[in-house]
């Protein structure tokens, strides 16, 4: 990338707020994780659906000022030329996890490098924090994100079967870790 397209990652600040939303684009739906406990041990396999669809979070109305200069929370947002292309979204948990509450990339620049640059300046956030690793939650019918996670060398360390009832779509909510060494 040249100078002209450099990504660029800013914590929140009040003139950004307008911002936060523009990276909620729409996903594709293509396939599951099942995941699996076994002698205390997760592992997964990977369910491919016959049909993809697409879906789309809605948008947080959140108070975003609660992220700006705090030491237990953060929002860092990625922009190119002037535009917003990502975000993630985090906070200090109680078992000393950065916890990830959100990570988003638009549509257009998934797979260029933009969500592994967001999950590194949480990394460092994290780190700077004194904390033992990070964790997120996924959905098993997201296997993309799930994929995006285990690439970045997160490990699945739990499922929860009844969070997510009221959604007919998602079987099992996935806990996804990377400790630090």
């Amino acid at each position: 990338m040249g100078s002209e397209s450099e990504i660029i990652i800013s914590p929140l600040h009040y003139d950004l707020i307008e911002d936060i939303n523009m990276t909620n684009d729409s996903f594709k739906i293509y396939g599951r994780v099942v995941p699996s406990l076994q002698s205390g041990r997760w592992s997964y396999t990977e369910e491919l659906f016959d049909e993809m669809r697409e879906t789309r979070f809605p948008d947080d109305n959140l108070d975003w000022s609660q992220y700006i200069n705090r030491e237990d929370k953060a929002l860092f947002l990625a922009y190119m030329n002037n535009t917003c292309i990502g975000q993630i979204r985090i906070i200090k948990d109680w078992n000393r996890f950065c916890y990830i509450e959100n990570i988003a990339t638009r549509e257009d620049y998934r797979g260029s490098g933009v969500g592994k640059l967001l999950l590194h300046k949480a990394e460092d956030w994290a780190l700077q924090s004194k904390l033992i690793g990070m964790s997120l939650e996924a959905q098993d019918d997201n296997l993309g994100a799930c994929r995006f996670y285990v690439k970045q060398g997160f490990i699945l360390g739990g499922a929860d079967t009844l969070k997510q009832s009221y959604n007919p779509n998602i079987e099992t909510t996935l806990y996804w870790y990377k400790l630090f060494k």
